[in-house]
């Protein structure tokens, strides 16, 4: 999220609008972290990587509220929070004693890692809608839910790693767009906006699922790295196609 101006510069609804619902995804988080934590068998350390976790993102959030511009902080907003909130309650699952292989080993909870994963993934779908509908679309709400999808893709290829579905290689799907944006610091170019698309959204969908679907405990490690070769070659042939767009884009702005 962009680094934003004060917090007494905001909006006071907006201010207590976003403040009350970080809370109450805080205490979600904290009490669903325990509950996950006693019936894993999880020491004290499985919570405290959730909070903080859920901590860094939220402050991400609460800095760059000052380029939101309504003064609700909106449902769509806490869907993609309920959503970040997920995803750092798996991300806390990096160094425990699960996922490791074989994932058929404990059959159950690998399921139940799926379906929480799944949920997560399906929501993505409902908070642009819920953004439209509501009036409260916003370059905030969509940088929130882009960061979210990119952090979520990060947790996955390193668990996915972990239950030993696939190499190390994995983790460059995670990696690959903090990999674009740290290009974007040295070659500014490649941090102009680009348009709307379809292919992006669809290989952002394809990517996810692939992940979620290594972390079957029916798919074996052959076929998992396959799926995750597959998609992320796919998205290899996204991003290279959008640096392709944006040499263009600086081509043409220096001949004009």
């Amino acid at each position: 999220m962009k680094t934003a101006t004060p917090s007494h510069a905001l909006p006071a609804a907006l201010e207590r609008d976003a403040a009350r619902d970080l809370a109450a995804v805080a205490v979600l988080v904290a009490a669903a972290s325990v509950a996950l934590g006693t019936a894993a068998g999880f020491g004290a350390d499985y919570s405290a990587k959730s909070a903080l976790v859920y901590t860094l993102g939220a402050w991400l959030v609460w800095r760059g509220l000052a380029a939101h511009p309504h003064p609700r902080f909106g449902p769509a907003n806490r869907v993609t929070l309920l959503r970040l909130a997920a995803m750092a309650l798996m991300a806390a699952l990096v160094g425990e004693a699960f996922p490791r292989p074989p994932l058929d080993g404990a059959p159950m909870a690998a399921w139940a890692l799926v379906l929480i994963a799944t949920l997560t993934a399906v929501l993505d779908a409902a908070d642009g809608a819920l953004a439209r509908r509501s009036g409260l679309a916003s370059a905030f709400g969509a940088r929130f839910d882009m960061e979210t999808d990119a952090a979520f893709t990060l947790v996955l290829c390193a668990l996915v790693l972990q239950a030993g579905q696939a190499g190390a290689w994995v983790l460059a799907a995670g990696l690959m767009r903090y990999a674009f944006v740290a290009a974007a610091r040295v070659w500014p170019w490649l941090g102009a906006p680009l348009p709307p698309s379809r292919r992006r959204q669809t290989v952002c969908v394809v990517q996810i699922t692939a992940l979620i679907a290594c972390l079957g405990p029916i798919v074996p490690p052959v076929l998992a790295s396959a799926l995750a070769l597959s998609s992320l070659a796919l998205l290899a042939i996204s991003f290279g196609i959008d640096v392709q767009h944006l040499a263009r884009q600086r081509a043409t702005h220096r001949e004009t």
